[in-house]
């Protein structure tokens, strides 16, 4: 009787434990801290994007909001620092953009294999980013592995440039869901 006892009790301590992991795991875009905010996925399965306005004394406070931009088959996610630093893109950034990827050096670093092969977040924003310009980033990063001058002309004249980069893209406006990123689609 006590043996069977003492089973119980570990059976309950284990399901409490797990509904604990469970309750307190649910990631809130809201919740998170600004450091963290910019490429996390919440519960929900929503890109998380740090946003700024200024206070009443002028000074700019930062921030951690849920966009609209649903993201397949990824939820409960925050960016390691082994991505962010593989794929250049930077934690303080606010909104979602696609300015960076007219710079050479991010696209540079973007298409690596230590980010596209093993930063599926990232590479899945900037596909969708790249897909809003009318680029398709699988090939983009083809080609610049092979010409990377003549990529950026190509990804210059697409009409990347002639928007206007500087406003964030609308959630609507970005196409949900790039294939599927292997070692072997690189």
């Amino acid at each position: 009787m006590a043996l069977s006892m003492k089973h119980s009790s570990i059976i309950l301590f284990f399901a409490s434990t797990l509904f604990l992991q469970v309750a307190l795991g649910e990631i809130t875009c809201e919740n998170l801290p600004t450091n963290v905010c910019s490429f996390s996925i919440s519960s929900s399965g929503k890109r998380c994007l740090l946003e700024n306005s200024a206070n009443e004394d002028g000074k700019l406070e930062y921030q951690c909001k849920t966009s609209e931009v649903i993201v397949a088959n990824i939820a409960e996610y925050i960016e390691t620092d082994e991505c962010i630093n593989s794929c250049g893109v930077d934690r303080n950034s606010v909104g979602i953009s696609s300015d960076s990827l007219l710079e050479p050096q991010f696209t540079a670093k973007l298409c690596s294999p230590s980010c596209y092969r093993n930063c599926p977040n990232v590479v899945d924003l900037y596909f969708n980013l790249a897909a809003g310009e009318g680029v398709y980033l699988p090939d983009l990063c083809s080609k610049l592995r092979s010409s990377p001058h003549r990529a950026m002309i190509e990804l210059l004249s697409s009409g990347a440039a002639a928007t206007d980069a500087s406003a964030p893209i609308a959630s609507e406006d970005i196409i949900v869901g790039a294939p599927d990123i292997s070692p072997a689609s690189f």
